[in-house]
């Protein structure tokens, strides 16, 4: 069935400027790290992408190895690109990364000029793409030098590969630097892209000061802390969730860790008049200093739970305070 787009698909979503940039993107956009690769459904991948984009998600975010297999979550999108999105391209930002392996031999990771050019490459002709928006160094490479890759992402703006570059799992001191290499070759950093959640604030030792001194976006993947921030394994673990999956990111003894806090947080959830993801999400949301939240999916109700998050995202501070007395725990 040909797919067009919902008319009214601007009128909830909420969008924030991206550092100093032109660029806005939705306060929740949708990352396809998991259940978009040929071991998944492609009917509900695409079900999932059409409703995100009728939802107002602007902001699709992949990397070369995606899958699994890995570069299969960029080939489904591309399918979905080439027979759904086509006429939507320039309504889209469209990221990928590179920095993990992705092919045997010493030119398939970290962030040699080789690797990079070769893998956007590679990505374009996955995604049936021109272009994609922002181009993402994956991770920091303790024996390239940090000039060679920051020229490296300076080139491919240049070829026209990429209109914007970013930078994800940087530390805050490497961040600054790769800022300064970057803006005097002419090609600011938008974004960085870090892990960060109620359970993982490693951001908060000083890189999202760097990112705001910087002028530089932030967007936060992981902010459900791979599902441990939601009501999913508050009674039993399901047989879909990622724990129960094989080739999930999630142990069971990790949800059994943390099960006590989890319960907790989601008490004040609840007090909210909001879901313990939705008040994860809010949780991030509530700094400034946060363009976007990246969340994954693996239904519609799932994302439309997820972006029920911005219908409120102010804390009190007896909220504030509650949540980090549980957090210290």
């Amino acid at each position: 069935m040909e797919y067009s787009a919902q008319p009214s698909r601007y009128q909830q979503m909420k969008y924030r400027r991206c550092g100093k940039s032109g660029i806005r993107l939705p306060e929740i956009s949708l990352g396809l790290w998991h259940n978009f690769g040929h071991v998944d459904r492609f009917d509900i991948s695409r079900k999932l992408l059409l409703r995100a984009f009728d939802l107002g998600i602007t902001h699709f975010d992949l990397a070369n190895n995606y899958g699994p297999p890995p570069g299969t979550a960029e080939e489904n999108f591309g399918r979905i690109m080439q027979n759904d999105f086509r006429p939507y391209r320039d309504e889209m930002i469209i990221s990928t990364k590179a920095g993990y392996l992705m092919w045997p031999g010493p030119y398939g990771e970290w962030g040699s000029k080789k690797y990079l050019v070769s893998s956007l490459d590679q990505s374009l002709k996955r995604m049936k793409l021109d272009y994609v928006d922002i181009f993402y160094h994956h991770r920091p490479d303790p024996e390239t030098p940090l000039e060679e890759t920051m020229a490296a992402l300076d080139l491919i703006v240049k070829q026209g590969k990429a209109l914007y570059i970013g930078i994800s799992n940087y530390p805050a001191d490497i961040t600054h630097r790769a800022a300064a290499i970057l803006k005097q070759m002419g090609t600011p950093c938008l974004i960085h892209q870090p892990s960060y959640s109620m359970f993982n604030r490693w951001v908060e030792e000083g890189l999202l000061e760097v990112l705001d001194e910087d002028g530089i976006g932030c967007i936060a993947f992981s902010p459900l802390a791979q599902g441990l921030l939601t009501d999913r394994y508050l009674n039993s673990i399901p047989a879909d969730s990622r724990v129960a999956k094989q080739t999930g990111f999630l142990s069971e003894d990790r949800v059994i860790l943390m099960l006590p806090q989890i319960k907790l947080l989601n008490e004040i959830a609840a007090q909210r008049g909001q879901s313990l993801a939705q008040m994860a999400i809010a949780w991030l949301l509530k700094d400034n200093r946060v363009t976007s939240v990246l969340v994954g999916a693996s239904s519609a109700a799932q994302l439309e739970n997820n972006l029920g998050a911005m219908g409120n995202t102010r804390f009190n501070e007896t909220e504030l305070t509650a949540i980090e007395s549980i957090l210290k725990k």
